[in-house]
């Protein structure tokens, strides 16, 4: 029934339909499928493909052979694939309006407006009730795990195209029918270990994977059974002091230690079973932690504080980590036992020195980006005022040690002061940070309170981050922030006369 033609064709869409969509491999079927130059964008290949796919279905449905009913054995699996991609990108602008409005609705599970449409369409298409209510929810899933990757990763640098293709790989692993047939409903049992430093993203490629996860339909409600917004819940390891981490992660019951209250659910009793959990700083664990840590990892269950019950977790576990894996074992942060069963996965997020190396085009993208998102538009003009006061100011060579947040940090302080100097305190010439401090100790005529004060200010210039910087100086993070703002108050004050 189908010509050799078509048949070409329709095997190419199957395959387009299953492969990585960050792959070197997807482009190069996109760029067979729509006949297009390497040159053409990802929109402009993606409509073409479609407009191609819809004119050849019309054409069998002319011949009465647009249905899953038309076709047996190879034709019907093969049109089966044909038939969910076609329909994924005729919704696929749906599917994105609908993860807007679930962003704006919270944790309540919004009505789908276009639920009816994909029903008929897919009933039209052969689809029956079971696998159409599967496959809408794959569907989802599909352009939730997208929408997160390609929105809040973006970067053409070879090792960012290398991150969002491994955070898709996280979520559908390499073969997706694969996933789809064994694992969909089983991926709490693969952990998650992201390294980089601070800065570099990792709670935002921690969240794509979060909110990414197989979410059921529910026919009643025309609804999902859950929001993806309560599917991923984050917790920071090192704002906590050791003794408290314990009732952080599990949970406590009344009278448990002094100052317990009340009952406390802690972070696993609130995760969702579709979701994931991120220990972010789970370098910073103790051992006997990561012996009980060890036990929800392998055997799902967690003990509250205080507690004879068990509780149970469902979901998954993604660590995160400024520290290398040189370090990690090297040094031994990690129990080995703890080491093996926590990477299933490890995903290195790269830093934005190596990004701009690999294409000096990343930081226009983000400086653009970061702008776009403080003004609520985009604007080239203030973009290119950002740009040239870092040209001026900076060079080509800075190397970001702050990453990514840095970048933030910078375009507002050029937005509200003109120009950004960068981590100047490092240089002892121009009267930077380490100046003063050198000086200081030289003419012995700093305090104590003011020296770590300095240092702490210095570290916190350097790593962008309140927890890095306790974890290096031993102090406790409160501790730290009052150092930091004395230092900042008297770098501020006007000179005694």
């Amino acid at each position: 029934m189908l010509s050799t033609a078509d048949r070409e064709f329709f095997q190419k869409i199957a395959k387009a339909g299953l492969v990585n969509p960050f792959s070197d491999e997807h482009k190069d079927l996109e760029l067979a499928l729509s006949g297009l130059s390497p040159q053409a964008s990802r929109s402009e290949r993606t409509e073409k493909i479609a407009h191609e796919l819809n004119t050849r279905i019309a054409g069998l449905q002319e011949a009465s052979a647009a249905s899953l009913d038309a076709y047996k054995g190879e034709d019907r699996d093969l049109m089966q694939k044909v038939f969910l991609f076609e329909l994924f990108y005729r919704f696929k602008d749906h599917y994105d309006e609908l993860i807007k409005s679930q962003f704006a609705a919270g944790d309540t599970p919004v009505k789908i407006p276009f639920y009816h449409d994909v029903h008929q369409a897919m009933a039209s298409r052969g689809f029956g009730e079971e696998a159409f209510r599967h496959y809408f929810s794959l569907a989802y899933q599909l352009r939730r795990a997208f929408y997160f990757i390609d929105r809040g990763l973006t970067g053409i640098s070879p090792s960012m195209r290398q991150l969002r293709a491994n955070l898709w790989k996280n979520i559908f692993t390499h073969n997706i029918e694969l996933y789809d047939r064994y694992l969909r409903d089983r991926m709490e049992d693969f952990s998650t270990l992201l390294l980089g430093e601070t800065g570099t993203g990792k709670g935002t490629a921690a969240a794509a994977i979060g909110r990414s996860g197989f979410i059921p339909l529910n026919k009643r409600w025309r609804s999902f059974v859950e929001s993806f917004t309560r599917s991923f819940v984050s917790l920071n390891l090192s704002q906590f002091p050791e003794t408290l981490i314990e009732s952080a992660l599990f949970g406590h019951k009344k009278g448990a230690f002094t100052g317990a209250i009340d009952d406390y659910d802690g972070v696993f009793a609130s995760c969702s079973p579709h979701g994931a959990i991120l220990l972010d700083e789970i370098g910073e664990v103790p051992k006997p932690v990561q012996i009980k840590l060890l036990q929800v990892l392998q055997e799902r269950i967690f003990t509250p504080v205080g507690s004879q019950k068990h509780g149970r977790f469902e979901g998954r576990v993604i660590a995160a980590t400024n520290r290398s894996i040189e370090e990690i074992r090297g040094k031994k942060v990690f129990r080995d036992d703890f080491y093996y069963r926590l990477c299933s996965d490890m995903i290195t997020v790269p830093p934005l020195r190596q990004r701009i190396q690999e294409d000096p085009r990343e930081l226009d993208i983000l400086l653009n980006l970061t702008v776009e998102r403080l003004v609520g538009k985009p604007s080239a003009e203030l973009a290119d005022m950002v740009r040239a006061a870092i040209d001026d100011e900076l060079g080509p060579d800075y190397s970001w040690p702050g990453n990514v947040r840095e970048v933030e940090q910078c375009v507002r302080r050029v937005l509200l002061k003109g120009s950004y100097s960068g981590h100047t305190a490092f240089s002892p010439a121009g009267g930077g940070l380490d100046s003063r401090l050198i000086a200081g100790i030289e003419q012995g005529s700093i305090e104590a309170g003011s020296l770590v004060s300095g240092y702490c200010y210095l570290l916190y210039q350097r790593y962008q981050n309140f927890e890095e910087v306790a974890r290096r100086t031993a102090l406790d993070r409160r501790t730290v922030k009052k150092y930091i703002s004395e230092w900042e108050e008297a770098a501020d004050s006007p000179p005694s006369s």
